[in-house]
């Protein structure tokens, strides 16, 4: 998916030359968790809404080169790097730079969050599963393999959380039901957390588990 279109020059980065009430000005017109530092073409690193606040007023930018954050995405990158270099930086403003390291443009995170709203995952029609397994004994392969034996389509799967050596994966599945999907994850020892289908099983275990209630309770 190409997401070059995306790319944004509506914000004059931000000059080392400036001063730091001259940013602080530019930061209270907007939004954004950070702003590109550029010289010359050259991207010299961010700098965030929060640390600029710190700085006193009448020195330059140049003078807190320190303080920048290095972060950045290239042309070439895909969507998917691209939303995650968001995350991991926490950042709602993405620098782009070229081939030759010089500074193209950003992208905005609501941007990119669009872009995976126009993928499969969200628009076509199906169900979300949410497994988990040891991070040394599941595979995608297996996933996929246990999605189609079931009839299932497997229309798109991410890794949600990792925590204690146990992985969680999230999982939207089309043209089947997820009741019988659920239950062969569970033949392969698969932990189901949730699933947005109705739970026959679950529901099964519910019902024997009352009726075995009332059985000691005669």
């Amino acid at each position: 998916m190409n997401i070059l279109s995306y790319i944004n020059n509506d914000l004059v980065p931000i000059s080392p030359n400036l001063t730091v009430n001259m940013v602080c000005e530019t930061f209270e017109g907007h939004t954004f968790t950070h702003m590109p530092v550029v010289e010359n073409g050259f991207l010299l690193g961010n700098i965030s809404a929060d640390d600029v606040k710190g700085c006193d007023e009448e020195k330059l930018m140049k003078d807190y080169q320190y303080a920048l954050d290095t972060f950045f995405v290239r042309k070439d990158t895909n969507w998917i790097d691209v939303l995650e270099a968001f995350a991991q930086n926490d950042a709602n403003l993405m620098p782009v730079i070229d081939e030759n390291s010089m500074y193209v443009g950003y992208y905005e995170l609501i941007d990119i969050v669009g872009v995976f709203k126009e993928t499969p995952f969200l628009n076509e029609p199906g169900g979300i599963l949410i497994i988990e397994k040891g991070s040394q004994d599941y595979s995608f392969s297996e996933i996929a393999q246990i999605v189609e034996s079931d009839d299932g389509r497997l229309l798109g799967a991410f890794i949600s959380e990792i925590r204690d050596e146990i992985t969680q994966i999230t999982l939207k599945i089309g043209n089947t039901g997820l009741n019988t999907v659920m239950q062969t994850f569970r033949r392969y020892n698969y932990k189901v957390v949730s699933g947005n289908d109705d739970d026959i099983y679950l529901e099964d275990l519910k019902e024997r588990s009352n009726y075995l209630k009332k059985f000691l309770n005669i």
